[in-house]
Formats: structure tokens, sequence, C-alpha cells
């Protein structure tokens, strides 16, 4: 039997130690505050992150992509670690440079069998993808095979944030100064959603608790397979999981939910004390 190894990148969010459990590969991105420049979960933490974010007179962080050198580094490295296939999930295209610099590393093993997928998400979006394609090695499936299912499962993947400040939408550009000096003195909580490569702001609601009550309203429409609760420095992100949990139809298994923390590189552009998630919908449920 063939073995097929899971690779993914930092903008994933996946918890170190628990890909370290599955065997799955992190790349880390590159983060910047000012001129100092980190290896998103290698020099810098997810926690060192928020400490920076947080910190006074903290210089704004910036995200980039990683060099295809680095991907080149991981993919020999799991062959040579006795992989016979590698199975590479990333960050959406539309929303970062990773992918193409998988795409051209894969280039330098022109005779090895690498896929590289578009998770068409972010953070646990991938990295739920992630988990499947180990599930599925492990199983004893081609990385062809591993490479088709995933790639048809991304339209069951949705994820909702609720920001708790419009600072970071306007820093990334994505509102004017005017519109977010409005929009704090409403106190308003804007919800994004990403789907199918895009970010959009799906909502604005006045109050952080009317904007968990809609988050919930819109994640627990359908059967969940996968839910990964998400955060950055949220004090009461275990409420939010209980919050929604419950009202999961058909209820989901506690062991496939979890709680994570955003890390280096989703983080600079959603800021300290947002909370959401990631739904993984159970297969066929979607609408027509």
């Amino acid at each position: 039997m063939s073995r097929v190894a899971v690779i993914t990148d930092s903008a994933s969010d996946m918890d170190p130690g628990r890909a370290a459990s599955l065997g799955i590969t992190i790349v880390p991105l590159l983060v910047s505050f000012g001129n100092e420049t980190f290896f998103a979960g290698v020099d810098m933490s997810r926690e060192d992150f928020w400490a920076r974010v947080t910190s006074p007179n903290a210089p704004i962080a910036t995200t980039a992509a990683c060099s295809p050198g680095t991907f080149q580094v991981a993919y020999q490295k799991a062959f040579d670690e006795g992989a016979d296939a590698i199975i590479s999930v990333h960050v959406a295209d539309a929303l970062s440079g990773t992918l193409k610099a998988a795409q051209v590393a894969r280039q330098a093993f022109a005779d090895r069998d690498i896929r590289v997928i578009d998770s068409t998400s972010a953070s646990m979006g991938e990295g739920m993808l992630a988990e499947l394609g180990v599930e599925m090695a492990n199983g004893g499936a081609s990385a062809a095979e591993i490479a088709t299912i995933l790639e048809g499962r991304r339209p069951d993947l949705q994820v909702y944030l609720a920001l708790e400040t419009l600072e970071y939408l306007k820093r990334g550009g994505r509102i004017s100064g005017a519109q977010a000096a409005i929009g704090t003195l409403l106190s308003v909580k804007p919800i994004i959603e990403i789907k199918n490569s895009h970010v959009e702001t799906t909502e604005r609601v006045r109050t952080r608790g009317k904007a968990r009550e809609r988050l919930v309203e819109l994640l627990a429409v359908r059967p969940i397979e996968r839910l990964s609760i998400l955060h950055t420095t949220n004090a009461d992100v275990e409420g939010f999981a209980e919050q929604l949990i419950p009202k999961v139809p058909g209820g989901i298994d506690r062991s496939k939910v979890t709680i994570d923390l955003v890390g280096p590189s989703v983080g600079p552009h959603l800021g300290p004390g947002c909370v959401g998630a990631v739904a993984l919908y159970t297969e066929g449920s979607r609408p027509a």
C-alpha cells in the first residue's frame, strides 16, 4: 500500500500538537510587524502573535506567502521519510499567493505524485480538508482518490465570523475610515463569511450578543459533520460553543468539535475579540 503524506499551511490555523499527532505537516507562511518578519508557528506562536498585536503601540501586522523553496523542503522531507505521494491542501488561491508557491515547488518534482489542492477556504476550512485527507490515506486511499474527494467536499465548507471591531477591515481597505468611525459609534459588529474563495461582509449587527445569535442562525441550518469554533483571544469562546452546538440539526459528535485560536496567518485580517465557526456540512445535505 502506498503512503500518502498530507501537507497544509499555517493559514489552516491547525493546532500544532493536533497536526503532529495526525501526521500533518504545516508549512509556515510569513507575518511581519514593521521590519520584523517571522515564520508563523515556527518562530512566532499563536499566543505570541496575539500578545504582540494587543500590546501598546504595536506595528500593524501584515502577512505574506512563503517562497516555493519552503514548500520544496517540506515535499522533499515527506519523500525522504517514505511518502510515495503528497496531498498539499492550501488557503484559497484568491486570498493568498500560497497556492501558486506550492504549484511552483511541485515543478521541481516532475516525476513524483504531488496533488496541490485549493481549499477555496481559509483557517480550519482548509484544516478540515487536510484532516479528511489523512483519514482517507490511513484507510488506504490513493492520492488521486483523496484529491477527488477533497475537491468534491469544498462546497460543504462554510465559515462565518463576527468581528469585534471594524478597524482591521479598514486597515485592509475593505471599508473606509468614515464607515469604520460610524460603525464604532453605533457598536456595529460585522459578520463576514468565507465561501468559494471569497470573503464577504454578510451582515452588520448592532451588538455582540445579537451578532452571536445571528451566527448561530447562519451556521445551524443543516447537519454538520465537523465543526471548528474559531476565536481571536475571545474570553467567552466556550460560551459561544455551548450556544451553537445544541442548535446543530440532528446533533453533532463532540469528538468532531474543536475550539481553535486563529493564528498569525489569518489573525491580522480579523483583529482581536472575533468569534465564529467553520462548518463542514454533512455530505449530500446542501440544497440542490
